[in-house]
């Protein structure tokens, strides 16, 4: 309910953003399962990303407020949030000529200061964060040179540097080809495994629908519905959010849920007149 107290770290209260005078979300409250792999899905523009911008306090609200740990994010020290929660951009941006282990030994920067500089500790946590990824081999290499999927490795890499619980991330498998998507996404189901809570955007219905076990369905700035996804999933709402007519089946491999679209109905002309 609006106004009441969080039942997980991470959650939004009576949350209200725009972008000037452009209200993209309305008066939005929700919790994210502690331990929880949360997907956020929805049709274009429908406000995903501005509220996972939001949870990760790079996008004041314009009402409400995001808590984290029960207190308002955005009055936390912005270190000490940095080393609770990591954010992995749609499209991040890394400087030129920056190798791998450069790249993801910036993702200890929340644990450093002007009285504690690199360590021992920040190197075991980007070794292992390199092994964690499959990358432990390309440390060396320049970002610039790594196909895709493993460049995309090296930025997950970098958030597991930070050793954050909570893992924020803007539809990671974007510019991907299908390989490399469920690559990155098998990634992340490894990381739930190990005990961090991951919250993400994601457009592909399907694969939010196999990975997730906690699905939020928006549509124009609102939640529509959310839970676990083979309890939520039915044709009836992937027709009103998404306005696609289909039928869902169980997947062979993991007995979650299956989008298949229904035929469309051949336009039949119709004979001119002579």
């Amino acid at each position: 309910m609006p106004g009441s107290q969080p039942t997980s770290r991470l959650a939004a209260r009576d949350l209200h953003l725009a972008y000037r005078r452009q209200v993209v979300v309305h008066d939005l409250t929700l919790d994210l399962p502690d331990g929880g792999f949360t997907v956020i899905v929805g049709p274009n523009a429908c406000g995903k990303s501005t509220l996972l911008k939001a949870l990760a306090r790079t996008l004041p609200p314009a009402n409400g407020t995001v808590l984290l740990d029960g207190a308002p994010i955005r009055s936390l020290p912005s270190r000490a949030v940095a080393r609770q929660l990591a954010l992995l951009p749609q499209s991040p941006l890394a400087p030129e000529a920056i190798t791998v282990r450069d790249l993801v030994g910036r993702g200890r920067y929340p644990h450093q200061g002007l009285l504690r500089q690199w360590s021992a500790d920040d190197a075991r946590a980007v070794d292992a964060a390199l092994a964690a990824t499959g990358i432990a081999d390309l440390g060396d290499r320049y970002l610039a040179e790594l196909s895709g999927g493993q460049g995309q490795r090296a930025w997950i890499a970098m958030v597991l540097a930070q050793e954050a619980e909570l893992v924020l991330l803007d539809e990671p498998t974007t510019f991907l080809d299908i390989n490399h998507q469920y690559e990155v996404l098998e990634l992340c189901a490894r990381l739930h495994e190990q005990g961090r809570t991951l919250v993400m955007v994601l457009h592909d219905l399907g694969q939010a629908a196999r990975y997730a076990t906690h699905l939020v369905v928006m549509r124009a700035g609102e939640i529509v519905k959310q839970g676990d996804p083979t309890e939520i999933l039915t044709a009836e709402l992937v027709e009103d959010v998404f306005g696609l007519p289909c039928v869902i089946l169980p997947d062979p491999e993991s007995g979650t849920p299956i989008i298949v679209p229904r035929r469309r109905q051949p336009v039949v002309a119709v004979p001119s007149r002579r």
